[in-house]
């Protein structure tokens, strides 16, 4: 479908006034080639993949932005789980492999790294093992690595010896970065998708070609104007308003990703549609919810909201291109939109009602703080649930949770920029640990056996 001018135009006057914007140009690059027994070579390998592949990544993206005029946050890297390159190697050499992505990165721009990562639903191998018990000291070592790991899915259910170690494993991350900021770049999923251009989750899927390009883009702030412009229609014209407006900024992503694939000389591989928000004023998601007449984000009718809402921005994302991918709906992180930052703190939602909200949004559980004392156990029950959400709908579901170490309910933690401030949240004073004690592997669900 060719661009008209006019559309282009239009979209530029979204970037100005509604706060829209392209929240990455992600360049994903497989480094199966990489591995190898001696880990010298192995960082020297992937050293030199990541800057011959990406040395032209930022300079591309930049241009493109200035070019069309339309602002681009992160330019970003995605990499195949590190958990693969590197089984066989020590714990000591996941570490290093975690600088070397860390140190390469700086040196091409990169605003991220993503893909210290382990795929682990149905079982561990050695290699996973050590990559995991690795993540604390590699984010508490490294500046833009990114780390996830994947521990249920539809198909295999979920593991929860994995989901057991995850509630540890985010304690000593906790424990080990200042105000606990190295838990805003972990994650953990059910159902992980391949091609996800969003940190801290993103990884290089063995699926994925040599090298590609996806874009994320954002948008609350543009669908939100079309909202508030449509006045007190019923909700078949609300969600035809979304449709449209998610057509427009889905085109304006698939462009980018087409024109920096094209100076790259790489393919072109998703847009994800996703509505990310920041903490700006005006761009928050939680506010899209109040200008369809809830009192406050959190009220009753808020999880069939946030429905209409990841729906329309599906069906419309769809129409615009017929390569939308990775996650693709309504983030709903906590700490990152302003408005559910104002409805946490107004006591309109709970960690309980944010856990039924991610039953129909595109991820789960983002950017949660909650008390530092807070149990590892009761860590992996948070897990658990939230995958059991994934795993029975067949979705992606995530945590991305912060135990701030001193912290209590009622205070607040400032990360800055778009990771934002994030309130401490209460949690169940009620233990889960003879529940995750049990440990093995909960079965998949009927659902799974679909062949």
């Amino acid at each position: 479908m060719p661009y008209d001018p006019n559309e282009i135009i239009e979209t530029i006057h979204m970037t100005e006034v509604e706060h829209l914007d392209i929240r990455t140009v992600s360049m994903g690059i497989s480094l199966r080639d990489c591995a190898t027994p001696d880990p010298k070579q192995l960082n020297k390998n992937i050293r030199e993949k990541l800057l011959t592949k990406a040395e032209k990544h930022v300079k591309t993206v930049e241009t493109i932005s200035r070019d069309f005029g339309i602002p681009i946050a992160n330019k970003r890297i995605s990499v195949t789980p590190i958990s693969i390159i590197t089984d066989g190697h020590d714990i000591g050499t996941m570490i290093e492999v975690a600088e070397t992505l860390d140190n390469s990165a700086a040196e091409l721009g990169i605003d991220y790294i993503s893909g210290f990562s382990a795929l682990v639903q149905k079982g561990m191998t050695s290699g996973d093992h050590n990559l995991i018990q690795s993540i604390p000291d590699a984010l508490a070592t490294t500046q833009r690595v990114c780390s996830s790991v994947n521990i249920a899915s539809t198909k295999a259910g979920i593991n929860m010896d994995a989901v057991g170690i995850m509630g540890h494993i985010i304690k000593q991350i906790a424990e080990k970065t200042k105000e606990a900021i190295g838990c805003c770049k972990f994650v953990v999923f059910a159902n992980a998708v391949e091609d996800n251009p969003f940190i801290a989750g993103a990884f290089h899927g063995i699926s994925e070609p040599e090298v590609v390009i996806n874009v994320g883009i954002s948008g609350p702030g543009v669908v939100l104007h079309a909202i508030k412009q449509a006045g007190s229609g019923d909700f078949g014209a609300l969600a035809e308003v979304i449709k449209r407006t998610a057509f427009k900024i889905t085109r304006m992503g698939e462009m980018v990703g087409r024109k920096a694939s094209e100076h790259l000389g790489v393919p072109f591989g998703i847009v994800d549609i996703s509505l990310a928000p920041t903490p700006a004023e005006g761009d928050s998601v939680a506010d899209i919810f109040e200008a369809m007449g809830l009192e406050r984000c959190g009220c009753h009718g808020t999880t069939a909201a946030l429905m209409l809402l990841n729906d329309a921005v599906k069906k419309g994302g769809m129409m615009a291109s017929s390569y939308v991918g990775g996650l693709s709906g309504a983030f709903i992180p906590v700490s990152e939109d302003a408005g559910m930052i104002r409805a946490v703190e107004a006591g309109a939602i709970s960690l309980e009602k944010l856990e039924a909200m991610t039953s129909v949004c595109s991820v789960g559980l983002d950017m949660v703080a909650v008390p530092g004392d807070t149990p590892a156990e009761t860590i992996s029950g948070i897990i658990a649930d939230e995958a059991a959400i994934g795993v029975v709908n067949n979705k992606t579901t995530a945590v991305r949770i912060i135990p701030v170490p001193g912290m209590v309910v009622g205070q607040s933690v400032d990360y800055g920029g778009l990771l934002g401030t994030a309130p401490i949240m209460s949690v169940s004073k009620f233990s889960s640990i003879n529940f995750i004690k049990r440990g093995g592997r909960i079965p998949a669900p009927a659902t799974g056996i679909n062949n």
